[in-house]
């Protein structure tokens, strides 16, 4: 019986504080907001900021490299992945800003270069 007791308290000890953490009001909710603006703001900036340095990239190396056929056709793929990366990009962000304002998500914003109106 002092074992079930003793592995109680200590169970207890540990789980307390998520259950006290369970009853904030809109803990979640607090918790995916963050996690989305922080997506919203610096992630998705910061990946087209890399596809467009990949494409100027190829477009530099097609320009120096323009007598060397095999480096130009490297440099071609570099400009296509960029490209590519671009628009798979925004068509992600396109898609879940709309689910963002279809379903009503306070507090995320979908982008703030990039606005959806709400209807």
């Amino acid at each position: 019986m002092f074992k079930i007791i003793k592995y109680s308290i200590f169970a207890n000890s540990f789980l307390f504080p998520l259950i006290s953490y369970a009853q904030v009001a809109g803990a979640i909710d607090n918790i995916i907001t963050t996690v989305g603006n922080t997506f919203n703001s610096f992630i998705i900036p910061a990946l087209f900021v890399l596809a467009t340095l990949i494409f100027i990239w190829g477009v530099i190396k097609y320009i120096v490299k323009s007598d060397d056929e095999k480096a130009r056709g490297q440099a071609k793929q570099l400009m296509l992945w960029g490209i590519v990366g671009l628009v798979v990009i925004t068509v992600v962000w396109s898609i879940v800003a709309i689910i963002i304002n279809y379903f009503g998500i306070g507090g995320i914003k979908p982008g703030r270069n990039f606005p959806i109106p709400r209807q």
